[in-house]
């Protein structure tokens, strides 16, 4: 097992490194345009490390020892929580959301509302019964657009072995304060083209499944490229939508 260095070395390089980013903070305003540029640049990737270990270590100290807690079906081959339904994002929430804004590095929204009428928000779980740690909350005031949708982008991990044999099952545990009707559309990006399924999910609040056939779907096994999953909201205008989990696993249909 790799262990995460603790020895008296790397105490005093971790002191020195936060001496040094101390000292850059305090010399910063002083800074001539030219070096400001580099210590932005550097600072910048730094950060991106420590936002990777923060991300990371807090999911996992939340999870606890239970793990993601997914149920997986005989012959699952693959499951996935996104990052924002397991551990803390940064920013935590956007106000008056423009399309194409994103929460995290695996979820962005699009709609067509000329006004952003709508907020975009992690929340921790607190109920009992809660799997999933985090969840997303939408409030929709005055929509005047004419579509809204969450879009994930599914890892490497999920194109890896996919084929036309499989299932791909999403869950959600959702709550609405008005009943509106709810897509999922999972996208296949093989080469220039891109297959698409769509289902309706449950009216219903709470915990519901569906399971996108691949067997229905025609692409070239060889060249998949991408693949991403649409959340469709239609007429959300005045409403509290609260996605408490959301996850993903693939599994081979069973033959017959």
């Amino acid at each position: 097992m790799n262990k995460i260095p603790t020895s008296l070395l790397d105490r005093i390089v971790q002191a020195r490194t936060l001496n040094r980013w101390g000292r850059a903070a305090r010399l910063a305003e002083r800074a001539a345009l030219a070096d400001l540029r580099v210590l932005r640049t550097q600072a910048q990737a730094l950060r991106r490390e420590v936002e990777r270990v923060l991300h990371v270590s807090d999911t996992r100290l939340v999870a606890g020892v239970t793990g993601d807690a997914i149920e997986r079906p005989l012959g699952c081959d693959w499951a996935w929580r996104p990052a924002l339904w397991s551990g803390p994002v940064r920013p935590a929430g956007i106000a008056r959301v423009a399309s194409h804004d994103r929460l995290s590095s695996e979820v962005a929204v699009f709609h067509d509302c000329p006004k952003r009428e709508l907020t975009l928000r992690q929340i921790r779980n607190t109920r009992r019964g809660d799997v999933a740690p985090f969840g997303l909350k939408l409030d929709v005031l005055g929509f005047g657009g004419s579509f809204l949708s969450v879009a994930l982008d599914l890892p490497e991990a999920a194109l890896r072995g996919l084929r036309r044999s499989h299932l791909m099952r999403l869950s959600v545990d959702m709550q609405r304060e008005r009943a509106v009707p709810v897509f999922g559309r999972l996208n296949i990006k093989h080469g220039p083209n891109t297959a698409q399924v769509v289902l309706q999910l449950s009216g219903q609040s709470g915990p519901q499944s569906v399971e996108f056939d691949l067997g229905s779907v025609k692409f070239n096994e060889k060249r998949v490229e991408k693949v991403w999953l649409d959340l469709s909201f239609d007429a959300p205008s005045m409403n509290e939508i609260v996605l408490r989990d959301l996850h993903l696993l693939r599994h081979p249909r069973a033959e017959i």
